[in-house]
């Protein structure tokens, strides 16, 4: 052996933050009138303080810790010290149904919970369904125990003080050893559970500091819109302690007015989140200017940008706007639209639908796209199913049969269908059960809806495929239309604007105008909802 073999773990990124950034800052805020301010050396013995507190509960290694909870302070003190104990921590998305809030917990087994004070509503109703826990632990300002309407409820707070600042977190972990898990949000079936690891996670927010990736540096102020409770927040969160960049969580129930409050007054450098989130952001920028030249970047990914939301940004507001591509099975960073060497002679539209791709792919993650004919060409047109392999990727889901009709070979097959540019670039064209079929040729739904997204008068716009006699399936188009607009926008007129962008057999064959268009959990649209409300839909001729 020529290197030593140093396990990757959290660990590090935790003693980094402690030796070298203990004056650098984490602001939280945790209600409508309360945001705290930490040091990161007050935050790592507050973290060493939990890990003592857990461990004297029953927390051992392999046992899985619940968070049900917002982007605070506490959230990301569990990020750290039920991973560091050798426990793992299971972050369970908030926005579930109570029947999967309850499957995933019992599913994971996990014997303890943390639970913010004022998401105990949602999990009371459950607490007689939970087989596996022993311990709630509330989290929040001012918790009263007493009135919580849990059986034998914790205070967070009350355990930290009487807890160690000095628990020293084991040396002897494999960095192979679980750190956390997720669930999917499920659109069918019952949620499934992917387990990351040490090594994944270490390596994971390593390449988000690469400077041809989103380049997190200790300089960065960093806002995950991207909730705790989805995916690892992208990873923001590990990557920022590691890299000692200050952090702005910004708790519950936030609206784009916070949002934007919070990057002006904290003067953010690098967030993250949804088109959705970034479509509010930009409305009440243009209505409430704020000032954000401080924001070097924006990342974006859940779902396919709107190359008008991204020229919103890039254009109007010259903040730049980089999308991704990645999963719940993948970390989830798997590419992102950065431009290469040559694309700085591209045109504003050209540069604009570069944008608009999943990107280019991360190194050390493969990436190819394959239909029944084998690897598709780099012709931007051919599509097939996007695979991924690679050292932060899962390679199957936690104690689910399902894992089988996903890994193969070596590879996740991630049921998303799209096409690879001649630069290399993904382009997800669809869901598998989202593409529309008709007469034998495939629709991609997602470039009709940025088609029509990019239209002055519409606000969201989903694309479904309706039944029909001869071509098996044609495309419907389900658009919000933008308030001011709203009972003066034409049908016509949105089918005039995608005639010229579109071959004929692609246009939708009707447009149905509507109040919202309805959504996961984490802020994606939910066409199977849309779907079966619109099944029994005879086109208006």
């Amino acid at each position: 052996m020529h290197m030593m073999d140093t396990p990757l773990l959290l660990t590090s990124f935790l003693n980094r933050a402690e030796r070298f950034f203990q004056a650098k800052k984490i602001y939280s805020r945790t209600s409508a009138t309360t945001i705290h301010e930490f040091t990161y050396k007050e935050y790592v013995k507050r973290t060493r303080r939990l890990a003592d507190a857990l461990t004297k509960l029953g927390m051992e290694r392999g046992m899985k810790i619940g968070t049900f909870a917002w982007n605070h302070h506490r959230h990301l003190e569990a990020y750290f010290a039920v991973p560091c104990a050798g426990a793992v921590l299971h972050m369970i998305n908030i926005r579930l149904a109570p029947e999967h809030i309850a499957y995933v917990i019992n599913h994971a087994e996990d014997e303890i919970l943390l639970i913010d004070d004022n998401l105990v509503p949602f999990i009371a109703p459950i607490v007689s369904q939970l087989t596996t826990v022993k311990h709630f632990i509330i989290m929040g300002d001012a918790v009263e125990v007493e009135s919580i309407p849990i059986p034998n409820a914790l205070s967070y707070e009350a355990l930290l003080a009487e807890a160690d600042e000095q628990f020293i977190f084991p040396e002897d972990l494999d960095e192979n050893t679980p750190a956390g898990m997720c669930y999917t949000s499920a659109t069918t079936g019952m949620p499934k559970g992917v387990v990351y690891t040490h090594r994944s996670i270490v390596l994971h927010s390593l390449a988000a500091g690469l400077a041809d990736s989103i380049a997190i540096r200790e300089s960065d102020v960093v806002l995950p819109v991207v909730p705790m409770f989805h995916a690892n927040a992208w990873g923001l969160p590990f990557a920022s302690v590691g890299f000692g960049a200050t952090q702005v969580l910004p708790g519950p129930m936030f609206t784009p007015q916070l949002l934007l409050e919070l990057f002006e007054a904290y003067k953010v450098t690098l967030t993250a989140g949804v088109p959705t989130i970034w479509l509010g952001v930009l409305q009440e920028q243009r209505q409430n200017p704020r000032d954000l030249s401080s924001i070097r970047l924006i990342v974006c990914g859940g779902s396919a940008s709107p190359i008008g939301l991204v020229r919103g940004f890039e254009e109007e507001l010259n903040i730049p706007y980089m999308t991704g591509y990645g999963m719940t099975e993948t970390s989830p960073l798997v590419s992102l639209s950065t431009y290469l060497t040559h694309m700085e002679d591209y045109s504003a539209d050209e540069k604009m639908h570069v944008r608009i791709t999943q990107g280019m792919t991360m190194p050390l993650i493969e990436t190819r796209i394959i239909n029944e004919n084998g690897e598709v060409p780099w012709d931007g047109k051919t599509m097939g199913e996007l695979t991924i392999r690679g050292p932060w990727i899962a390679d199957e889901y936690y104690r689910d049969e399902r894992t089988e009709e996903a890994f193969k070979d070596g590879w996740l097959y991630t049921g998303d269908i799209a096409v690879m540019t001649p630069d290399g670039y993904i382009k997800i064209t669809d869901r598998t059960k989202d593409l529309i079929k008709s007469g034998g040729e495939w629709i991609s739904s997602v470039d009709l809806e940025n088609a029509l997204m990019s239209h002055p008068k519409v606000f969201e716009a989903a694309v479904i495929a309706i039944p029909h006699e001869k071509w098996l399936e044609r495309p419907l188009a389900c658009v919000v239309p933008k308030p001011e607009y709203k009972g003066s926008i034409s049908k016509e007129e949105l089918l005039e604007n995608l005639r010229t962008q579109f071959h004929k057999t692609w246009i939708p064959d009707d447009i149905v105008f509507i109040d919202e268009v309805p959504k996961t959990s984490v802020g994606k649209f939910l066409k199977a909802k849309l779907r079966d409300e619109l099944k029994d839909y005879q086109v208006q001729v």
